[in-house]
């Protein structure tokens, strides 16, 4: 399914504009694809109390979902100092199962799976490694595309490669 199919593509300033509920700090990020593989884009917001600290966001010509959502979360807790305490919200099951259930696991099988190769190795061992040395981040997931303010920025963002 397309990033266009699964909801409007809004602006940051009409995400701004339309929601107000959801978590009001924390650090949340997104990945989005136009295609899979395809074009993409990768973003992220840092948020205290409801205002923005920091944001960032990226795109890539030819990519997949998977590792725009893995380079927003890297990207974020590169942003964070290590001795953060802050949650890190993505809405990405795959990529936060990855991080707080499978990758120790992983890293003690010598980076494999019983099942296979593991997708995308190098982001998931750079986002694992910048998990482990921020003790104070907790990454959770959140419910993509429920009106969740931070999270429907965090879209905005990584879906600006769409609106160039």
């Amino acid at each position: 399914m397309s990033r266009r199919d699964r909801s409007p593509l809004l602006t940051t300033d009409q995400v701004l504009e339309r929601y107000t509920s959801g978590p009001r700090t924390g650090v949340f990020t997104d990945g989005s694809c136009e295609g899979n593989p395809g074009p993409g884009g990768w973003g992220f917001v840092w948020v205290e109390n409801g205002e923005i600290v920091q944001e960032r966001c990226g795109s890539d010509s030819d990519t997949t979902n998977n590792r725009m959502e893995l380079t927003a979360l890297i990207e974020a807790l590169q942003a964070l100092p290590e001795d953060a305490e802050t949650t890190v919200y993505s809405d990405s099951q795959l990529c936060v199962k990855t991080v707080n259930e499978w990758a120790a696991g992983w890293e003690q099988r010598g980076w494999r799976r019983k099942s296979g190769p593991i997708a995308n190795l190098e982001l998931v061992k750079r986002f694992y490694a910048l998990a482990q040395a921020h003790l104070g981040v907790r990454i959770e997931w959140i419910r993509a595309h429920d009106g969740s303010r931070w999270n429907e920025y965090a879209d905005a963002l990584a879906s600006r490669y769409l609106l160039a």
